[in-house]
């Protein structure tokens, strides 16, 4: 018979959950966000007093995993093992709806940005992160978020992708 879960099961059972669709955009593809996720609940677990002791476990956890992410790309593993390749974004999968092909196109754009700005957009529209927050998650200041994110919409605007509109919204 097995025993109760412990705290920290739960925690991950619950956490993992919300944290994968972050880490999977923020990394750009599956291995590489359930390996961000692994290590930072590995690392977790290997501190599971400190993290419990947090006053919110879950967003020091998600700290951990977009720092590795980050870290991950500046190994020289990374660079040798990733296609170095030119990516056509303006090929898109055939659609009846225009809407999915715009998603699409937004995604291929924001997955085309420096981890760091990919990062930024990510926790900003798709968590919907205070700027104070996102600062706290990077490690960063207000001011570096806030120059990451508007170079990251310079990017985006520039970019193949759809147009987007002063406000950040895509049309």
């Amino acid at each position: 018979m097995l025993g109760a879960p412990t705290a920290f099961e739960e925690f991950f059972h619950h956490s993992w959950r919300r944290l994968f669709p972050t880490a999977m955009a923020i990394a750009g593809d599956r291995a590489s966000a359930e390996y961000a996720l692994q290590s930072a609940f590995a690392k977790a677990y290997a501190s599971w007093g400190r993290v419990s002791a947090a006053d919110h476990p879950e967003a020091y956890v998600r700290r951990m995993v977009v720092n590795e992410i980050i870290s991950s790309r500046r190994s020289a593993w990374f660079r040798r093992e990733r296609p170095t390749g030119e990516h056509d974004s303006t090929v898109s999968t055939a659609s009846e709806e225009a809407a999915v092909v715009d998603r699409d196109a937004l995604w291929s754009a924001v997955q085309g940005l420096p981890v760091r700005q990919r990062a930024v957009i990510v926790l900003r529209y798709y968590e919907d992160l205070s700027e104070a927050q996102i600062a706290d998650v990077l490690g960063c200041s207000r001011g570096t978020v806030k120059s990451q994110a508007s170079a990251a919409l310079k990017n985006l605007r520039t970019g193949s992708g759809p147009v987007l509109d002063p406000e950040g919204s895509y049309r």
